[in-house]
């Protein structure tokens, strides 16, 4: 989380307003709305002196030593000078704490100027999918492709599988053989282009081959397709929500599908988080609030904490119900490997006071309890983000790194069904989750599964959002997007 969280090098802003802490993610990475100023000024990167690699290097270990979430794991003298990238210096320099699975690259660099335009209007660009792999058959499949982009402009949507890949038609190579000559970061590889042909196969149509140009576009938090919606289940109302990520543009739609579930008197929802890597903490404490008609502004939703030095900055975080707020007496959040940082302080918050009324549904999570804040140098356009507290809901519960499935109070396993559209009632974990809400019978996850007879292969699958080794701040918040 930074004041938002993040997956991989996915990877909460605490708002520590003396220092103006420029967003709290609680993601894979992410983002808060504040960020300390750090040295430098002006706009204009210069290649020496407070720009030079070595000036930078030396800035990072400074807030490390200040800011450092684990300040024991830091080495007391580590040289910079075989470190080609300032990067890869912030990977030697937390080399212990990932070792302790700690910080799995959570600590990074980044540009000041490409984190505000995601965080503030979900500004991006590429192809605009968001890419699953299969790697014991070597399928690719797209898990979900965003609304006014290149790839659905060309009818690539979800459960699309991609069979080839090239620079050109005349190039295309297939994914089994780009993968077995080159593992995944042939993949990644040959997706690092501007312009790509693909030979792919609709979910349910015929071969097909298309040229691709990656554009700008603003990715939409909540899909105008089925992002926001009222299910019918025998009767009975449920809301659904899919939160693609926790930016400031998921404010407006959040609160206008919490009003039509209040107005339609719902009180069992579906949160699905199933690929969101996280974000602002000003997102996840708005769920929380759209969740909390029946709570008081005396109760607790988390803690914010931060090393012992820098402890006047922890914080209690109370909730605060809004106009467009629901009193929930069952939620099911679907979440993956996929879903971390600001997605599971969402669903942290909720287990002291539903016990085994919330379930994860789906596969265990990521397991980040931490968040980062930004610290800029802005004569550099670079942004630190450090790993710089941790978070706890009202039970004093955290420490999830190895995932929440074993802190909720129940679980659901279900699969991500590629087959159907996101929010249908008929979609795996979407159904799952619904027969958690009914009270029917699930496998929790972690037991075996017994795979029904109209598992579909790629239903069965076991697929991963393919990530690169060094994402984008879009990456980090969206993985599996290209």
């Amino acid at each position: 989380m930074m004041s938002r969280f993040s997956f991989h090098s996915q990877r909460l802003t605490a708002a520590v307003a003396t220092l103006a802490l420029l967003s709290a993610c609680g993601g894979g990475g992410g983002g808060s709305s504040g960020s300390i100023s750090s040295g430098g000024g002006g706009s204009t990167p210069t290649p020496t002196g407070t720009c030079s690699l070595s000036a930078r290097q030396s800035w990072v270990a400074q807030q490390l030593n200040e800011w450092y979430l684990f300040p024991e794991t830091l080495p007391t003298n580590l040289s910079a000078t075989p470190y080609t990238t300032v990067q890869d210096y912030i990977d030697a320099l937390t080399a212990t704490a990932r070792a302790q699975n700690k910080d799995r690259y959570f600590t990074y660099i980044t540009s000041i100027a490409e984190e505000n335009a995601y965080y503030n209007s979900g500004s991006n660009a590429g192809f605009g999918f968001r890419l699953s792999f299969d790697s014991s058959a070597r399928r690719l499949f797209i898990a979900e492709s965003f609304e006014n982009t290149p790839a659905l402009s060309a009818g690539i949507d979800r459960g699309t599988e991609i069979l080839a890949i090239g620079a050109t038609t005349a190039s295309l190579r297939t994914v089994s053989d780009i993968v077995a000559a080159e593992g995944t970061a042939g993949l990644n590889a040959v997706l690092d282009g501007n312009t790509r042909a693909f030979r792919f196969r609709p979910a349910g149509g015929s071969e097909q081959v298309a040229t691709i140009t990656k554009a700008d576009y603003t990715l939409n938090p909540v899909s105008a397709r089925y992002g926001a919606r009222v299910l019918d289940d025998g009767g009975k109302k449920v809301g659904y929500v899919n939160l693609r990520t926790f930016i400031n543009t998921a404010e407006a739609p959040l609160r206008a599908a919490f009003a039509d579930f209040r107005a339609q008197g719902v009180t069992e929802v579906i949160i699905d988080l199933r690929y969101n890597g996280g974000g602002l903490v000003s997102i996840a404490t708005l769920i929380n609030n759209l969740l909390a008609r029946d709570k008081t502004t005396s109760q607790v939703a988390n803690y914010t904490t931060f090393r012992a030095s820098k402890s006047a900055n922890n914080e209690t975080t109370f909730f605060s119900p809004q106009p467009e707020s629901i009193a929930p007496t069952r939620i099911a959040f679907i979440g993956t490997g996929g879903s971390a940082s600001a997605s599971e302080l969402v669903m942290n918050t909720f287990i002291p006071y539903l016990g085994n009324r919330a379930a994860l549904v789906g596969t265990n999570t990521y397991g980040k309890p931490v968040g980062q804040i930004a610290i800029d140098r802005s004569a550099c356009d670079d942004r630190l983000r450090v790993i710089a507290f941790a978070t706890e809901n009202s039970a004093r519960q955290g420490a999830y790194y190895n995932g929440l499935a074993g802190f909720m109070g129940a679980t659901c396993q279900a699969s991500d069904d590629l087959s159907r559209p996101l929010g249908d009632p008929q979609e795996a974990s979407v159904r799952a989750a619904l027969n958690f809400l009914g009270g029917r019978a699930c496998t929790p996850i972690g037991a075996a599964a017994t795979l029904s007879a109209d598992r579909t292969p790629i239903q069965s699958s076991r697929l991963d959002l393919l990530s690169p080794d060094r994402p984008s701040t879009a990456q980090r918040e969206v993985p599996g997007s290209f």
